[in-house]
């Protein structure tokens, strides 16, 4: 997919990936990370989720990389808050107390630039790469974040049925990007309630990964 996709849903406000609450996978099995209050929590991909919300009001610190500055102007809008806008390389940073959203392509984002994070959450940035880009896409999470431990959320569905993004990520898959620098863990799988998008049935599971000695 390329930017030009992703602006376009956001210009024409065709964001059906946009939950209404926050995940309850992220709600139930945030705590699996052991994190303390105050650490600071990597959100790639992150549009306007109100999961970043939930992870302010619990006592995180949020840094996030979102493509499209209309999600983080509505992002901000729903936080109430007004951010300070810099450049920072190649990227926008957008902040406010707590929180800093890198606004351009992810990949354009050094690990100097994002600075420290402590966990990485991930309900929408490995989900929307197609295949040949998801090598190029853990890699750089990886080296970005210095392996920081991370909650990963991924659909698993027959992919003949339907188009991603969201895209279909096999357990294997995800352990075959990951399994060289993380132990992988499988915490919870749960059937996509009428199916996803309404076209097929799916798994939402959710992995834990914690870094390799």
């Amino acid at each position: 997919m390329d930017a030009s996709f992703w602006h376009q849903r956001w210009d024409k406000n065709e964001t059906g990936w946009h939950e209404s609450k926050a995940n309850p996978l992220l709600v139930t099995y945030f705590k699996e990370l052991s994190i303390a209050k105050g650490r600071r929590v990597f959100v790639p991909l992150c549009g306007k989720t109100l999961d970043i919300s939930w992870l302010l009001s619990h006592g995180y610190r949020v840094a996030g990389a979102e493509l499209s500055q209309i999600a983080i102007e509505q992002l901000f809008m729903n936080l109430g808050v007004q951010p300070e806008i810099s450049e920072v390389g190649e990227v926008d940073l957008w902040s406010a107390k707590n929180i800093d959203i890198f606004v351009g392509d992810i990949f354009a984002l050094s690990r100097k630039s994002l600075g420290p994070v402590d966990a990485i959450y991930d309900r929408a940035a490995f989900v929307a790469f197609p295949q040949d880009m998801r090598n190029r896409y853990t890699a750089h999470l990886i080296e970005m974040t210095a392996k920081a431990p991370q909650l990963l959320i991924c659909y698993d569905y027959d992919q003949s049925l339907m188009e991603g993004p969201p895209f279909s990520i096999s357990h294997e898959e995800v352990h075959r990007h990951y399994r060289a620098n993380y132990d992988v863990t499988l915490i919870a799988s749960t059937d996509v309630a009428g199916g996803l998008k309404g076209k097929c049935a799916a798994k939402e599971n959710a992995f834990l990964l914690r870094a390799t000695a």
